[in-house]
C-alpha cells in the first residue's frame, strides 16, 4: 500500500467531509514530471510542514491550531484515513478551479500560487472517496520518507468506513464532475 503525503489540516478536512478533491502540482522532487496519481487507493500520511492559515479558506483556518495540537511525537506519525481516487483531471483553467473552492480548503491566493509554480504543468484535480480507518495506524517514520515527495511505501492492510454515504458522495461527485467538464 502507498501513502500520499498531504498537509495534516487537509487530511482532517477530508476525513470530516469538508473536502472531496485534492489539488496537486507535485513537490520539488517532482518538478520535471509534475504530480501523478500512481494508485487508485492509498493512505493519507499527514504532514506538518508548509501549512499556514494564510493558505486556507477563512472558514477552515481555525482548524489548523487544533491539528497542530494533535501532532504526533517526533519520529512517529498516525494515519487515520485512506482514499479511493474516483477521477483525476488535469486543469489549467483558473476559473474552473475557483468553481471548485467549496470542495477543498485552500484559499484562492494559494491555489493561484500553486498554479504559478511550474506553470507549464497543469493542476491535478483528484475527486476522492474518503474512508476513516477502523483503527488509527501509528508508524515510526523513515528517513527515506522525508523531503518534498508525494508518495511513500507503507506495508499496511486497511479497513474503514466512508466519510460520506453513497448518496452524499454521489451528489457531491456529480457537482465536481460538472465543474471538471467545463474545464475540458
Amino acid at each position: 500500500m502507498q501513502a500520499l503525503k498531504e498537509w495534516a489540516v487537509v487530511c482532517k478536512a477530508l476525513e470530516e467531509g469538508r473536502q472531496v478533491v485534492l489539488l496537486r502540482k507535485g513537490g520539488i522532487l517532482e518538478y520535471k514530471q509534475g504530480f501523478e496519481v500512481k494508485h487508485e487507493k492509498f493512505l493519507l500520511f499527514p504532514t506538518f510542514e508548509h501549512q499556514s492559515k494564510d493558505h486556507l479558506q477563512q472558514d477552515y483556518a481555525s482548524r489548523l491550531d487544533e491539528v497542530l495540537k494533535e501532532q504526533p511525537a517526533a519520529g512517529t506519525n498516525v494515519m487515520t484515513g485512506y482514499v479511493e481516487a474516483v477521477e483525476v483531471k488535469e486543469v489549467t483553467d483558473r476559473e474552473a478551479l475557483k468553481m471548485l473552492a467549496k470542495y477543498h480548503v485552500w484559499n484562492e491566493s494559494y491555489v493561484n500560487a500553486r498554479m504559478d509554480y511550474n506553470p507549464k504543468k497543469p493542476m491535478s484535480v483528484i475527486l476522492m472517496r474518503v474512508f476513516k480507518l477502523d483503527r488509527p495506524i501509528s508508524v515510526d517514520t523513515k528517513a527515506e520518507w522525508a523531503g518534498c515527495k508525494s508518495w511513500i511505501p507503507v506495508d499496511i492492510d486497511i479497513t474503514g468506513k466512508p466519510v460520506l454515504d453513497d448518496s452524499q458522495f454521489s451528489k457531491v461527485a456529480s457537482k465536481v464532475r460538472e465543474v471538471l467538464s467545463i474545464a475540458a
